[in-house]
């Protein structure tokens, strides 16, 4: 047995291996954020290609909170029903189901990029936009400065898509604080300036990412796991960084989360971010070195015995791919047969097993 394919437990969900397939934007929901066929081939495919988690994209806890018109939302009942053929599904080959519960903030309000990507104002579909203050992202439509009563909803909108996340057959809530939408919107320095109790120090700009947390561990069956993705670090002076990741993550964890996934970057359109090809696995080390916490690595893992190896260096706890998702959906097969280890094959497709045939 090989650490990759060393069974995990988190609370009570049993995981098969530890190479997952983390969030990916599809931009194919329909105009009310319902998933359909895309949504199940694509997720199903990674299903039958035995990754030990399949974790749905950023998912909008509100219609205000999509990135885009194309993205999809779990606020309704419709949106529930649709999720659950998938999950279902998705189960059915011995796999997990995860949804990265998502508010875009100012980032939000666009367009699919397959029609340009562009930012959209209420006349052509889009909405006003939230974020920690009025300062706008790049060229972006300027968002509403949050007061107590958006906070209050938001944090209310976040309890109930996790109701709807459970009804809906997931095993796992991921909560994205990264990449520069709302939550990570507050934490960084470079995104909030308030002067209330939401800004300025570190407590402050953490209070309603804290909240959020709370709010849904408490929503959330204390028997299934809680993930939050993080940026380290902005990648720019006097942006968030690792030394308040560090902080912010052992707040989490005192909440009930149970896993972090490392991610950066997001806050600034442009930021000085490294080219190396551990760059973001190194950050997921320094997180559980510094905290202990379980963590997930993610970025430019592609091949089996680069992901054997950073699960024995300790630097990770497990996996998440993306791009080599898209490529080979079957990546964990392949891993698995690279490191000689074991993994069930679905019934249909047992007799692509042999190898050397």
């Amino acid at each position: 047995m090989t650490l990759l394919f060393e069974p995990l437990t988190i609370r009570g969900v049993e995981f098969s291996n530890r190479a997952w397939v983390a969030p990916m934007c599809q931009y194919s929901a329909d105009s009310k954020g319902i998933v359909g066929d895309w949504h199940l081939v694509t997720l199903g495919a990674y299903a039958t290609g035995k990754a030990g988690l399949v974790m749905a994209e950023a998912t909008g806890v509100s219609p205000e909170a999509r990135i885009s018109v194309a993205c999809p939302g779990i606020w309704n009942d419709d949106q529930v029903v649709a999720w659950k053929r998938i999950t279902d599904f998705i189960h059915t080959q011995g796999v997990k189901a995860g949804i990265q519960l998502a508010h875009a903030g100012r980032k939000a309000s666009t367009s699919s990029p397959a029609n340009g990507g562009g930012v959209l104002d209420p006349s052509q579909g889009g909405w006003q936009t939230f974020s920690a203050t009025n300062r706008p992202f790049a060229e972006m439509s300027t968002p509403k400065a949050m007061d107590q009563e958006d906070i209050d909803r938001t944090i209310a909108d976040f309890a109930a898509a996790t109701v709807n996340a459970d009804k809906a057959g997931f095993d796992v809530i991921e909560l994205h604080s990264a990449h520069g939408y709302l939550m990570h919107q507050f934490l960084s320095p470079l995104s909030n300036d308030r002067t209330d109790e939401y800004g300025g120090s570190l407590e402050n700009r953490m209070r309603f990412p804290l909240m959020v947390t709370a709010a849904v561990r408490a929503a959330w069956p204390a028997e299934k796991p809680l993930f939050v993705r993080i940026s380290a670090t902005d990648w720019a002076d006097s942006g968030w960084d690792m030394e308040q990741s560090v902080v912010f993550v052992k707040e989490l964890e005192r909440i009930g989360v149970d896993l972090i996934d490392a991610s950066s970057g997001g806050t600034l359109p442009v930021a000085a971010i490294p080219n190396e090809v551990n760059y973001q696995i190194d950050l997921a080390a320094q997180i559980k070195a510094q905290t202990g916490i379980l963590t997930a690595a993610v970025g430019r893992i592609t091949q089996s015995a680069q992901a054997e190896q950073l699960l024995e260096d300790q630097k990770a706890d497990v996996c998440f791919l993306a791009r080599q998702m898209l490529r080979d959906p079957h990546w964990p097969l392949r891993a698995a047969h690279e490191l000689g280890a074991k993994i069930r094959w679905s019934d249909q497709m047992r007799a692509g097993a042999s190898w050397s045939n």
